[in-house]
């Protein structure tokens, strides 16, 4: 048994070491190998711990399971701790509600952990905010109650703890007993979608972070839903995506030297045509003086379990937030710096073609062209792949103009074939990529595309094999 213990503390060491890398739209898992769950979600860091708090989505249902709580001291290796949040029956947190978007801030006054999160019906007509306490970040935390804030709807939320009091030093002046409570405590503000998802809201909570005390500003008209915010060099950046449902959208950002505003106005984050890379903003850390986490999900409703954490770096290096769309990348959180793995880009023209398998020309695709007609008697290989004897990350860059997903198959040397989900791209030829990692032997590899199957698969443009692992 002991032998037995220290192969499964060696196998975590390992995995912490070898997993020191970020592959957004991979099925990322835990250190006991089971797949996160933890969408919508929070981040709290708590000394030199991290504490990702999210929907448990594993009976792939929008109702309630757990909220879950993971902890990691890098970024990207996660250890699942007890459930924050669970059903409690004949309340707003029955399984029979929906509790989303859980955000965690800890308030030095009080010395409690304090959780907000959607709090609504099966229907979403509820529209309220619900609150919990704990006195450890994991907690579990004992649920106190849900409203409506100010008496608004308050659908997608988010909290954003700031350290700086001029707002309310400026709303009540110097010397309130308010403001002192403000500077020992931190305020905390409640970012929502409201008065049915039409106007978006930033209202002030009291300082037990418990209630909601005024409202601080209103962007009307916005429709703006899944919010974060930071503040850089004394600016406030506000992060959201508008109401489409679980489809995704192009995320925006607005700023404002004040969070009561004025409010910017909006501008993207990304290509507009990727909708975010397909994805959906959940949360935003500022980690570096030019470098942030964008951290978002990307939705499979169908099967809400299997939806994918999409994290990119993003950075100010062109004078406003833009995302670095990194196929693979690392994370150093005490320097507050990132590193973007390089690849070796193979163009899918260069492949040879079999069956209905046709070249495609547009000026969207790298080169101006691509392979399409993959899946149903189509398929594509690609020959002399350089690989390095092991399992290695290859990205599939592609388009499907579907409305649906769609899937290919990949096989390396003829092995037996890897199923790759390919999210729908929207209209025209608009580029994603996605992740497969693939085992390489040493030298050159032959890897077919779309080989044996019924469905179509996307066009395929190019990929890039990673050796960073």
């Amino acid at each position: 048994m002991q032998f037995r213990a220290l192969l499964v503390t060696v196998a975590i060491c390992l995995a912490r070491v070898l997993g020191a890398v970020i592959v957004p739209g991979a099925t990322w898992t835990d250190t006991s190998g089971n797949v996160i769950q933890a969408h919508g979600g929070g981040f709290l860091k708590v000394g030199s711990t991290y504490y990702w708090f999210g929907e448990d989505k594993s009976h792939n249902s929008g109702l309630f399971k757990a909220v879950s709580c993971y902890s990691s001291s890098d970024l990207v290796s996660w250890t699942r701790q007890r459930d924050a949040l669970t059903p409690i029956s004949g309340t707003s947190i029955s399984t029979s509600n929906i509790v989303e978007r859980p955000k965690v801030v800890f308030n030095k006054s009080t010395n409690q952990y304090v959780m907000w999160f959607h709090s609504d019906s099966s229907n979403y007509g509820a529209a309220q905010v619900g609150v919990a306490i704990a006195s450890s970040p994991c907690g579990p935390y004992t649920y106190r109650t849900s409203f409506k804030p100010l008496g608004a709807d308050s659908r997608d939320m988010g909290l954003y703890q700031d350290d700086d009091c001029k707002d309310l030093f400026l709303s009540i002046g110097k010397g309130s007993t308010q403001l002192d409570a403000c500077a020992a405590a931190q305020t905390v503000y409640l970012l929502y979608a409201s008065d049915n998802n039409q106007n978006f809201k930033i209202s002030r909570l009291d300082s037990s972070y418990l209630n909601v005390a005024s409202q601080v500003s209103v962007l009307s008209g916005s429709t703006l839903e899944s919010p974060g915010i930071v503040k850089r060099n004394g600016v406030y950046y506000l992060f959201a995506s508008h109401t489409t449902g679980w489809d995704p959208n192009p995320n925006k950002f607005f700023s404002a030297s004040s969070l009561s505003g004025p409010w910017s106005s909006q501008a993207d984050i990304a290509p507009a045509a990727t909708r975010t890379y397909f994805s959906q903003n959940t949360f935003d850390m500022l980690l570096g003086s030019n470098f942030a986490i964008y951290m978002g999900d990307r939705w499979r409703p169908s099967l809400l379990g299997s939806s994918r954490y999409i994290w990119y770096p993003m950075t100010w290096d062109t004078g406003k937030p833009q995302i670095i769309a990194a196929d693979v990348w690392s994370v150093n959180p005490s320097a507050g710096t990132f590193s973007a793995a390089a690849g070796t880009t193979y163009e899918a023209e260069s492949g040879s073609l079999s069956g209905a398998a046709q070249m495609l020309s547009d000026g969207s695709f790298s080169g101006g062209r691509a392979v399409g007609w993959l899946g149903n008697g189509g398929s594509l290989t690609i020959n002399n792949v350089q690989g390095a004897g092991r399992d290695q990350w290859v990205a599939l860059y592609y388009a499907n103009g579907d409305s649906a997903w769609r899937n290919t198959t990949v096989s390396v040397n003829g092995g037996s074939p890897t199923v790759v989900d390919q999210p729908n791209t929207g209209g025209g030829h608009a580029i994603l990529s996605v992740p497969v990692k693939l085992n390489l032997r040493s030298g050159a590899n032959s890897i077919t595309f779309s080989a044996n199957q019924n469905s179509y698969a996307a066009d395929l443009d190019k990929i890039i094999v990673y050796t960073a692992t």
